[in-house]
């Protein structure tokens, strides 16, 4: 059994997708996002 999502590419949505929505409760993105967002980088 494989752990792919399948999606028709040729789907107009009228609003783009989130992510969260794609991803498991345990997945490493959110946490990642958060470290980087809490780092004092300059612009």
């Amino acid at each position: 059994m494989s752990n792919f999502i399948l999606t028709d590419r040729n789907t107009v949505y009228l609003r783009r997708p989130s992510v969260d929505v794609w991803l498991t409760q345990d997945h490493l993105a959110p946490f990642v996002v958060e470290v980087i967002d809490s780092l004092d980088l300059p612009i």
